[in-house]
């Protein structure tokens, strides 16, 4: 059975990992950028520009941030064809070839404005399946695509509604388990969905409001979940009595395991569930559960973070291996028929092995090959010669440009709790690369999104950037980040500008105390909740930050809540407890108290904001109370929209464009190097600048 996920329901962001591994292409958060009208009232002085850093040593940022020459690499189930994405007319589209034969590749979709980022080959061999939104409203659509003739389908033509692939199974490879919200817009009911004819067959109406459904190698549904008002989580069994469904209680799963506990996939028999499941324990140990007994059985664990990824038979569907990721990711092999692939394939490039798709007789795999040098290596492995030919690399430019190691890095915080954090440091301040730094330089503070999310090693395309422009790079792993067990999770609880934000603040301190940067040469970024985080920091603790660039952050955590989408309904819960409740006084109180907004006031620092105007989960609305409220007070903000971005900029151009203002703003007030935008840059993307046109230098 194959599953093709969706965009992870977070709270502003960050993705669940897919079961095989990670791509090796990571999209570049959300983009944003704005001009500054006054200057900061209460300027530090002007650090030196690194020293070291000749300006021909300058990345592209097409080469950046430009679409890959080709990804995501997928081989048909009977091995007889592969699929990747590469551009057409400047579009990423799927092109397919005869496997063997990547010569005689033709385009086999024709979208002409967003990319396609998310497709799977279907289980008959001549179909391609994949998911497009609307200017980033993330109302997906599922489409067929036919390999002979590139005739397109829209499997689900429901204005305003949100679609995804439950599953798909080689048992039934003309049908779609489909999920979708056009009945109700706060559920999602579940369609039986002919690949061939596109008709559609009601098979759960969601009147009892679950967030989702298990499926077994059938496609039957198997379990259901529902969130409680205390953010605990009911799974129930369906009892079919003549055509009707009843839903049985099956278990229930606390608000504390509620994280750290998930389905990953039904054992062979069907007759039990592998899980990854933290109750009785702190990490989330992969685990089997027996339906009936409901007696668990632990498979692998490790005391120092979740499982992960796990690796899968493509049709025995056993367990072969499980991740963890700690500082970075390792692998427990659970089948030894695949332990020598794995060694081998460890003995291709030395990069990170990640098998990204499997022939159905499990003769032939696609494997990718990361690092945090290079962005994706693609090989065709031959599992009965334990060969590797290699087919492609993702961003060759890139891998001839000076890319620098990001360190894993465990730091105290002040109540002694852990930070997994990764360093970047630039060449001139590492000329000997062992990720220790000899000279201090300017630092940006990049804060990932969800917050329930994690930073991990490995290629980032911002951390290039940056460190390419002459700055040091911290991405810290602080309270509330997902991937470490439910202790840490929980820590993060009611913690928004307080522990969660301290948190950063103490790795800054770590930074300063090894040398990386000195105290006033730090600007703090980030997206969703890294936009909250660098409003917060601006906001809260207005002398810690020399500048911000906020993408896609909230400034207001009672609109926030206020606004998200309806089909985030069941999410609720958990958001109310985690962040607080809006509808309790003490809730309200510490939402306000919490909120950029309410502290707007005591900014000091310039800001540049950049927001998708299509955004669902923090609205445009967001980022323009922020705005006028800056102005009111006459704070420097530098403000961009992009009319056909969503939370995240999908588009190549929009990426350059606002990375291009992103440099140029760090620049003027951290003194890194940058390259100006162009008027063809300019002119290539949708970017407004709706505020503070002198806060990006260099403009032309």
């Amino acid at each position: 059975m194959k599953r093709l996920l969706l965009i992870a329901l977070v709270a502003c962001g960050g993705s669940k990992p897919a079961p095989q591994g990670p791509a090796p292409e990571p999209t570049p958060g959300p983009v944003a950028e704005a001009p500054a009208p006054a200057s900061p009232p209460d300027p530090a002085p002007a650090p030196p520009r690194p020293a070291g850093h000749p300006r021909n040593d300058l990345i592209p940022r097409a080469v950046i941030f430009g679409n890959p020459e080709r990804t995501a690499l997928q081989i048909s189930p009977d091995g007889k064809q592969l699929a990747w994405l590469a551009p057409r007319d400047g579009v990423l589209n799927v092109w397919v070839a005869p496997a063997g034969k990547m010569d005689q590749a033709k385009a086999v979709t024709a979208d002409t404005t967003r990319p396609i980022r998310q497709y799977s080959w279907a289980y008959t061999n001549k179909q391609i399946l994949y998911l497009q939104d609307t200017g980033g409203d993330e109302n997906f659509h599922v489409f067929r695509v036919d390999v002979a003739d590139g005739k397109t389908t829209d499997l689900t033509p429901y204005k305003g509604a949100r679609s995804s692939i439950i599953a798909m199974s080689p048992r039934q490879p003309t049908t779609l388990l489909v999920s979708s919200n056009d009945r109700d817009a706060k559920v999602f009911d579940v369609y039986k969905v002919d690949l061939v004819t596109a008709k559609r067959t009601l098979v759960v109406q969601n009147t009892e409001g679950f967030a989702g459904f298990e499926v077994d190698h059938d496609m039957a549904i198997r379990l259901a979940q529902k969130k409680l008002p205390d953010g605990s989580t009911q799974v129930f069994v369906p009892e079919t009595k003549g055509k009707s469904m009843t839903w049985k209680l099956f278990d229930t799963v606390p608000f504390e395991d509620a994280d750290t506990t998930s389905f990953v996939e039904f054992a062979p028999s069907g007759k039990a569930v592998y899980m990854s499941d933290s109750r009785g324990r702190d990490t989330a140990a992969l685990v089997s559960l027996d339906l009936a007994s409901k007696k668990e059985t632990v498979i692998a664990e490790d005391p120092r973070a979740d499982s992960a990824n796990v690796i899968i038979h493509p049709t025995k569907h056993t367990l072969q291996a499980v991740s963890f990721n700690y500082l970075k990711e390792t692998w427990k092999v659970l089948d030894s028929s695949i332990q020598k692939d794995l060694d081998n394939l460890a003995k291709l490039d030395g990069g990170e092995v990640h098998i990204m798709s499997r022939t159905l007789d499990d003769k032939t795999w696609v494997v990718a090959t990361t690092s945090e040098q290079h962005p994706g290596h693609y090989y065709l492995w031959d599992r009965a010669k334990q060969h590797g030919t290699f087919l492609f690399a993702v961003r060759p430019e890139l891998e001839k440009q000076p890319l620098v190691k990001m360190t894993p890095v465990e730091i105290k915080a002040r109540d002694g709790l852990t930070l997994v954090s990764y360093l970047s440091l630039p060449a001139a301040a590492d000329p000997d690369g062992d990720g220790k730094p000899n000279s201090a330089a300017p630092m940006v503070l990049f804060v990932h999104g969800g917050p329930w999310a994690r930073d991990s090693w490995g290629y980032n395309t911002i951390h290039q950037l940056l460190a390419n422009r002459g700055y040091a790079v911290l991405s810290v792993n602080y309270r509330g980040s997902t991937g470490f067990g439910k202790k840490f999770l929980n820590a993060g609880n009611l913690q928004w500008g307080k522990a969660m934000h301290t948190d950063l603040l103490d790795a800054v301190a770590w930074a300063v105390q090894q040398g990386a940067t000195t105290k006033d040469h730090v600007c703090i970024m980030g997206g969703s909740y890294g936009g909250y985080a660098t409003l917060a920091g601006l906001a809260m603790t207005p002398d810690e930050f020399r500048c911000g660039v906020d993408l896609v952050g909230p400034s207001n955590l009672l609109t926030l809540l206020a606004t998200i989408p309806p089909y985030w309904g069941p999410l609720v819960a958990t958001f109310h407890t985690r962040m607080g409740n809006p509808e309790t006084p003490e809730g309200k109180a510490l939402l306000v108290a919490a909120s950029p907004l309410t502290h707007a006031a005591d900014i000091k620092r310039p800001l540049l904001i950049g927001q998708g105007a299509n955004d669902p989960r923090v609205k445009q609305a967001e980022s323009e109370q922020i705005v006028a409220a800056m102005k009111s007070h006459h704070l420097p903000v530098t403000y961009i929209v992009y009319p056909d971005e969503g939370h995240g900029f999908a588009r190549p151009e929009n990426n350059i464009t606002f990375f291009g203002a992103a440099e140029a703003f760090l620049s003027e007030h951290l003194g890194g190097s940058y390259l100006p935008l162009t008027k063809a840059e300019l002119e290539a993307s949708t970017m407004q600048i709706k505020e503070g046109r002198d806060g990006i230098p260099g403009l032309p």
